[in-house]
């Protein structure tokens, strides 16, 4: 279906901040430098003719985007090289803009913003491109609005994750949205609306073992080894995305159902609703054949925030990455077997214990980057997002999303989504993008493993 451009705007910070000039890279920032970005769409209906909504909602939603950029000023900038030559910078000064792509769709709204297989190409006509990198660095950040005429909007946010993690996405995409929705309330201020202003002093993530530096040089060694392996031959396997939800009485019971095992409750398992989502889609992941089952053992990788677990803790509002990754990993057999899902949990579950034990939260930093690639020939799961996050109270002054895509977890096989459930009742909505063979089965293996609960 087409999309036509509308316009494109240069949307800048107003008021314009008092800050700018350079601001370092910190070591948890280094490792996303050379990866790409974190691409949402937020789907609400919105009934209404194209004219009207560029002559409401548009306007409203360019002059709270300057809003929330004026506080978020960092997004403006671009990382650049620094002139020392010791690793790279973000930069932001007098000029700074984001683009912001406005757009009409003439595909189905209704079934882009549902649950079923959708092709992947689909989705990406609504999500924003960064601009070209160029001598002076590459852009941080990308907005597009698309209008999908009596039917509904998309808005979609591109940021590069080497600007800042889910957390601090979320914070600005909120921050946004309580501007606009103030706007279309004719109010300028009211208690709890916006979230809290980032907190940009990046002094606070301490390096005095020299990560970021020791993490550039092994990537910069690794580029020096020569390109990646070429992809296999022939045209790409065409990728659909799909949701599934785990309602809160399916999360109890499969939380049950791990402390039930004798061999798992005297370790005393970690079972929250994340570790037994998280264990659940693993295992359909594998049983469908999505994930490496032609191997020994299976292998999980999920980032843990740390803002709260780090000595001292960051403010939760910290503009930035703080993210640490943790590595599970199981048998095949053990897996695949009918009790996989509490097997899968328990070691999750350890993993996320172990955080707390001698070393803290940064225990083997300085291994992490050199096992993420050792772990890449051996296709992971690894998760993107977390019900913690609360993508659907983005609320425009539309109310709530109909729908939120988190698109880029189709970079990397093997990773799967995870958010808040759309009902509001606690539970967790698992989205994953596969080819259509393996899409169908572990559709089928998610829904079985729901009727075995």
């Amino acid at each position: 279906m087409a999309t036509k451009l509308l316009d494109k705007l240069a949307v800048a910070a107003d008021p314009a901040p008092a800050g700018g000039g350079a601001l370092p890279l910190t070591f948890f920032d280094v490792p996303w430098i050379f990866t790409g970005p974190v691409e949402r769409v937020f789907f609400y209906p919105y009934p209404h003719p194209v004219d009207q909504f560029t002559a409401s909602l548009l306007p409203r939603l360019v002059s709270s985007l300057a809003a929330a950029l004026s506080r978020f000023y960092p997004l403006l900038g671009r990382v650049r090289p620094r002139a020392d030559g010791e690793g790279y910078e973000f930069c932001s000064g007098d000029g700074d803009a984001v683009e912001l792509t406005v757009a009409e769709s003439e595909d189905d709204f209704e079934e882009l913003a549902g649950d079923g297989p959708r092709d992947v190409a689909r989705l990406y006509s609504l999500v924003p491109r960064l601009p070209a990198p160029g001598d002076a660095g590459f852009a941080l950040a990308a907005v597009q609005v698309t209008v999908f005429a009596g039917r509904g909007i998309a808005v979609g946010v591109s940021i590069h994750h080497v600007a800042c993690d889910d957390s601090s996405y979320m914070h600005f995409v909120k921050t946004w949205a309580g501007h606009c929705r103030l706007a279309a309330a004719g109010q300028e201020e009211e208690a709890g609306a916006v979230p809290p202003p980032p907190f940009l002093d990046r002094a606070v993530i301490a390096d005095p073992d020299g990560l970021a530096a020791r993490t550039l040089d092994e990537m910069r060694q690794l580029a020096a080894s020569g390109p990646p392996p070429a992809p296999p031959p022939g045209p790409p396997p065409k990728l659909v995305i799909a949701s599934f939800t785990l309602a809160r009485g399916c999360i109890d019971k499969l939380k049950q159902r791990v402390a039930a095992g004798d061999k798992h409750a005297a370790a005393g398992v970690h079972c929250s609703a994340f570790t037994v989502a998280c264990a659940f889609a693993w295992a359909c992941l594998a049983r469908a054949g999505a994930a490496a089952c032609d191997q020994d053992l299976a292998h999980l990788l999920f980032s843990v925030e740390c803002r709260r677990r780090l000595a001292p803790p960051v403010p939760q509002e910290y503009l930035g990455n703080c993210l640490r990754p943790c590595f599970v990993e199981v048998g095949t057999r053990d897996l695949l077997a009918a009790d996989g899902v509490a097997t899968a949990a328990a070691a999750i579950g350890a993993s996320i214990r172990a955080l707390d034990v001698a070393g803290g939260v940064l225990a083997g930093a300085e291994g992490w980057f050199q096992k993420i690639l050792s772990l890449v020939p051996r296709r992971p799961m690894s998760v993107g997002g977390s019900p913690r996050y609360g993508v659907y109270d983005t609320d425009f002054g539309l109310g709530r999303p109909r729908k939120v895509e988190l698109v880029s977890i189709d970079k990397t096989p093997g990773t799967v989504s995870l958010a808040e459930g759309t009902d509001g009742k606690r539970g967790i909505e698992v989205g994953v993008a596969l080819p259509e063979a393996e899409m169908a089965r572990f559709a089928s293996c998610f829904s079985d493993g729901l009727l075995q609960l």
